[in-house]
């Protein structure tokens, strides 16, 4: 029976260890020429909307935690590319002045005139902030990549409550 016991513990150990190690999506000379070149494609994984009214709803379902992230499926992201911004990333929080045009409902929309700024951020992560001039409802967007590829995103609004994305970067698909 130790034996058992022994050998159960040791893989938990195992597991625990194998899961607390760090993730790497992509390696960092591509992620390092991805961001130099100003061209790649944030995939969002996870949102977190920042309105308690919404925390509390997703609080009061089922088969949900108690955190105020929602997983997403894949598809939703932002690609940058160098004359053209496209977001089709989900909202979940506040608007304060609700429109009838079904396109602003969500943050998905296209820039085809943006300006970006770089610079750098802690944990030699690069931060870039995006301000799209063409699109009124959008104020900034804020992308945090770090080396690994690991990304988080917020977005502020001039309607509607912020709300932030945790994903990782990818090359653009032709």
């Amino acid at each position: 029976m130790k034996k058992y016991i022994i050998l159960l513990l040791s893989f938990s150990v195992l597991l625990l260890f194998n899961a607390c190690g760090s993730q790497h999506y992509l390696d960092s000379k591509t992620v390092e020429n991805l961001v130099k070149n100003e061209e790649f494609t944030f995939m969002a994984k996870s949102a977190h909307p920042s309105n308690y009214d919404v925390i509390n709803v997703m609080n009061s379902l089922p088969t949900t935690s108690s955190s105020r992230m929602l997983n997403l499926d894949y598809g939703y992201g932002i690609v940058i590319k160098k004359n053209e911004l496209v977001s089709t990333l989900p909202y979940f929080g506040r608007a304060y002045t609700p429109s009838m045009d079904r396109d602003k409902e969500s943050l998905r929309f296209t820039s085809k005139n943006y300006k970006v700024i770089k610079t750098e951020g802690r944990k030699n992560s690069t931060i870039f902030t995006v301000i799209p001039s063409d699109v009124s409802h959008i104020r900034r967007i804020i992308m945090e990549i770090f080396p690994n590829g690991r990304s988080y995103v917020s977005v502020d609004a001039n309607d509607r409550q912020p709300i932030s994305y945790d994903g990782n970067i990818e090359q653009n698909k032709n």
